[in-house]
């Protein structure tokens, strides 16, 4: 399935599906030349109630999340939010891609929470699940409505995303960041294109993705690079070449994780790999199983995305010689959580 990670449709286990093939569909698409499936991008809007999450992992450095989508276009095809999108009703295969969900009231729902007297100011994430600068954005602008609240309101705020797309919104980002309000996280998870095209066939090229380092870090906005996950025996070699290269681009420091392919993610991440690079699969999926004591996930915090045995004690062994061969004297700054309650009113509180 070209342009896509997963390479099949998976069952939502909250679901007892009976499929039926429908003959005369099939006629009718062979005899008009149309493809059953026209692997299109849905964009669904949806309106919770709620859009700020509390988030009570301990393998997590962040006290709150919000994501402006659910699903992602992206397509990583080791995605962990890809299980989440079960609970909306759909697949975590090619659903999770193709049914992109559209909180449109987020602004409004976000403007409610950091207008509240309960509210204490503390670092949100954009975003802890799915991608907020994936494709959509560049359609729907959720993320940017949310951004110039954070910045009316004076609050802080982190982003993680492996989209160029953030430069659009630089000018944004300039004006929250002169507050200490702003930190940025970028995922880079190879150098290499070819990798990169089936691991995450819908995201930012690795030049734009360093690109965008350079110039985030030239406006003096603070960015650290998310290396994860390492999967052992595709992009474990890369280790060393990843931190110099982001280091270089101007990122103030790094992290990892070792992929864990928890819940349906097994099913689809084992699928991919026999398809696109079978004469590695067994090794690959073998040296995974190696690090979560013989199976393809490990859900035990503290130890989940770190990983055990050999290869991970490996793994960390390279990180720490990364870190003090190219992050020497390099950290991120502490975001400033002071001013958000003289702005709580949405102007600054003379008297």
């Amino acid at each position: 399935m070209k342009g896509r990670g997963a390479q099949q449709k998976v069952n939502n286990r909250f679901i007892e599906f009976k499929h039926e093939i429908r003959d005369d569909f099939l006629e009718y698409c062979r005899i008009s030349e149309e493809e059953a499936d026209l692997n299109k991008t849905k964009y669904i809007p949806i309106f919770p109630k709620t859009i700020v999450n509390k988030v009570t992992s301990p393998d997590v450095g962040m006290q709150y999340s919000m994501n402006p989508y659910q699903g992602c276009e992206h397509g990583c095809v080791y995605c962990y939010a890809r299980n989440t999108h079960e609970y909306w009703g759909y697949g975590p295969g090619l659903d999770f891609e193709r049914n992109i969900l559209i909180k449109e009231n987020a602004p409004r729902l976000i403007e409610q929470r950091l207008k509240s007297k309960r509210w204490k100011a503390a670092t949100i994430v954009l975003s802890g699940n799915t991608d907020c600068y994936q494709p959509a954005e560049k359609q729907f602008e959720i993320t940017r409505a949310c951004l110039e609240v954070f910045l009316k309101y004076r609050h802080p705020v982190g982003i993680i995303t492996k989209n160029a797309l953030i430069l659009r919104d630089l000018e944004l980002l300039k004006a929250l960041n002169e507050h200490q309000l702003l930190g940025v996280n970028i995922s880079i998870t190879s150098l290499s294109e070819k990798t990169r095209s089936i691991l995450e066939p819908r995201t930012a090229t690795i030049k734009k993705r360093l690109q965008t380092i350079q110039i985030l870090s030239q406006a003096g906005i603070p960015v650290n690079a998310m290396l994860a996950p390492i999967i052992p025996g595709i992009n474990s070699h890369e280790i060393l070449n990843l931190a110099k290269a982001v280091s270089d681009a101007g990122a103030l420091s790094f992290a990892f994780t070792v992929v864990r392919l928890n819940g349906a993610i097994g099913q689809i991440f084992t699928d991919w790999i026999r398809k696109n690079l079978p004469d590695r699969a067994d090794k690959v999926l073998h040296q995974i199983e190696a690090c979560h004591g013989g199976t393809l996930n490990d859900s035990r915090f503290g130890i989940r995305s770190k990983g055990e045995g050999n290869i991970a004690i490996q793994l960390h062994d390279l990180f720490r010689l990364a870190k003090r061969k190219y992050f020497k004297d390099k950290a991120m700054p502490k975001l400033n959580t002071e001013m958000h309650e003289s702005y709580k009113d949405g102007q600054y509180r003379l008297f």
